[in-house]
């Protein structure tokens, strides 16, 4: 295929024209094009002038202008399989309806920048326009830093919420919804939320919190909301439920670890009719209290579970729920149905009891050594009773009462949760938990997100939103992967760059025209759930 292409030298400002040749690369199996300079474009004629290599016209010869638009709308060749794939995936989830519904300016440029984001893995913004000059992508044009950083501060949390609604309506809704937080480490001493504060990853720096919803069926993140470094867990989820209550979300169960356990956060979801599944520490009374009644029975065969290796049982029991009522001047009290699933490990037991008899024997060692160390006081306190003589020293005997009560729950881990569901039904839900670490891993190491290199709140906000809009592509992507066992054969680098190598030919006025594609990559598209592209 041969073609006219027209390109502006950026130093000089002058249109040259090539006439580009279409052919195959049997060696590295890819179309290609060779290009030979043809001359100039003379600005106000649109002629082109032909030229000897150095910019010296040639009187003798003259070229007519190929009819068709002015050199402002040029021909061009980009890459397009990947991208072609992130357009589809858009219009299945309903992405770029609902950033254009909620961003009508600017949710090109905002689909632009994601596409990067999933395509590039970790490359700084900065190196966008060269990007952007090969691939066909939603904006059509480049995008420098200054631009992309007035973009992020152009997005407004009232928009951002707007996506989130529309988003969230889209989901599954009798899923359970994964949430859980995150650190991201700062240098910056100008954005008020960077605080010091327990950092999940132990980087002495310090950092904003960032809490994420997930959908554990459909895989995908709903929502998300950015935290001051210093906020525990447990004290961020009655605000979660008023930001859920605010969109209007129904019927919402949520599955969380034991850092979100408290009896408040407890009474808020009772109260707030929601449904939830939560890790809870083995060092409850309450939780002890009721595992007691079938601690010498729950090792029985009945109770095994080959799939996992666990001996599991259930308890079904109360909640004593307390809510304050101010206007009336009273404490509502009522009981409240709350089932508790146990789940015993035999070889995590064994495990937890030789490393607690090796720290008694150290803790021994430390009293009897005079070698006390002050954060093991109450260590010292809870498991030793000691004599000292001017004679002998320090005499350490061991609480054997201690030890045996600390021992007798080892192995054991459980489950809360006012939901019907049978004790491996459970199991597996909190285990899909983990598709929320998986989408923190994604947002610091391929969605570039470890540090935020940001100086402003607004650039800050901007910033997460775009990234959290990758990652709803990326998580998309992934999950199909998953269960087509495409992640058998290929990694997401490895599969993308599969597919971003077929080439598109855009021609103003003409039909765009997409390059070989082989049959690899035609199964790959339908594997993920998408037509492959065709010439349109």
């Amino acid at each position: 295929m041969v073609a006219i292409v027209y390109q502006t030298d950026k130093r000089s400002g002058i249109t040259y024209a090539y006439e580009s040749i279409s052919h195959w690369d049997k060696e590295k199996k890819q179309s290609r094009a060779k290009r030979t300079l043809i001359g100039r474009v003379d600005k106000i004629t649109g002629e082109i002038v032909p030229t000897d290599g150095r910019n010296r016209k040639k009187q003798d010869v003259k070229v007519p202008a190929k009819p068709g638009p002015k050199p402002v709308s040029i021909a061009q060749r980009s890459f397009f399989g990947a991208t072609f794939l992130l357009d589809e995936i858009g219009e299945q989830l309903g992405i770029t309806k609902d950033l254009k519904q909620c961003f009508p300016d600017t949710y090109l440029q905002i689909l632009s920048i994601a596409y990067y984001l999933v395509l590039e893995d970790s490359t700084p913004l900065y190196r966008f326009d060269k990007w952007g000059m090969l691939h066909r992508h939603p904006y059509r044009k480049n995008l420098g830093s200054q631009r992309i950083s007035e973009l992020f501060g152009s997005i407004t949390e009232e928009d951002k919420q707007k996506f989130f609604s529309l988003q969230g309506k889209r989901r599954c809704e009798n899923e359970f919804w994964a949430y859980d937080t995150t650190s991201l480490s700062s240098y910056s001493e100008t954005l008020k939320q960077v605080q010091f504060g327990f950092n999940k990853e132990h980087d002495p720096l310090p950092q904003l919190n960032l809490a994420l919803v997930f959908g554990e069926e459909s895989n995908l993140p709903i929502y998300y909301r950015k935290l001051a470094g210093n906020i525990p867990d447990s004290k961020t989820v009655r605000r979660l439920l008023e930001e859920l209550d605010i969109r209007g979300y129904s019927k919402v169960k949520l599955v969380m670890d034991c850092g979100f356990y408290s009896e408040d956060n407890i009474n808020d979801l009772y109260r707030n009719h929601v449904k939830f599944l939560i890790s809870v520490k083995m060092s409850l009374a309450f939780i002890r209290k009721e595992l007691d009644p079938i601690y010498d029975y729950i090792q029985g065969f009945e109770n095994f579970n080959d799939k996992y290796g666990l001996y599991c049982s259930t308890v079904r029991t109360v909640w004593h729920y307390s809510q304050e009522r101010p206007y009336k001047g009273e404490i509502l009290q009522e009981e409240r149905r709350l089932y508790i699933h146990y789940y015993y490990n035999i070889e995590k037991a064994a495990e937890d009891k030789m490393a607690f008899d090796r720290k008694i024997y150290a803790l021994k060692q430390e009293l009897e050594m005079d070698n006390r160390i002050p954060e093991h006081e109450k260590l010292y306190q809870k498991y030793f009773i000691c004599k000292t003589t001017a004679k002998r020293g320090t005499k350490a005997t061991v609480n054997e009462e201690a030890v045996k009560t600390a021992k007798r729950y080892f192995g054991f881990f459980s489950l809360i949760t006012n939901e019907t569901m049978d004790v491996v039904t459970a199991l597996e839900v909190y285990r899909n938990k983990d598709v929320v670490e998986k989408a923190f891993g994604n947002l610091k190491e391929r969605l570039n997100m470890r540090r935020t290199l940001v100086s402003s709140e607004k650039s800050l906000d901007g910033k997460l939103f775009v990234q959290f809009v990758a990652l709803i592509y990326l998580s998309y992507i992934k999950k199909q992967m998953q269960v087509t066992d495409l992640l058998k054969k290929y990694t997401l680098p490895s599969l993308l760059d599969k597919l971003d190598v077929i080439e598109c030919f855009h021609q103003p006025g003409r039909t765009l025209q997409v390059g070989e594609i082989l049959d690899e990559q035609k199964r790959l598209y339908h594997e993920l759930g998408v037509r492959p592209p065709s010439s349109l």
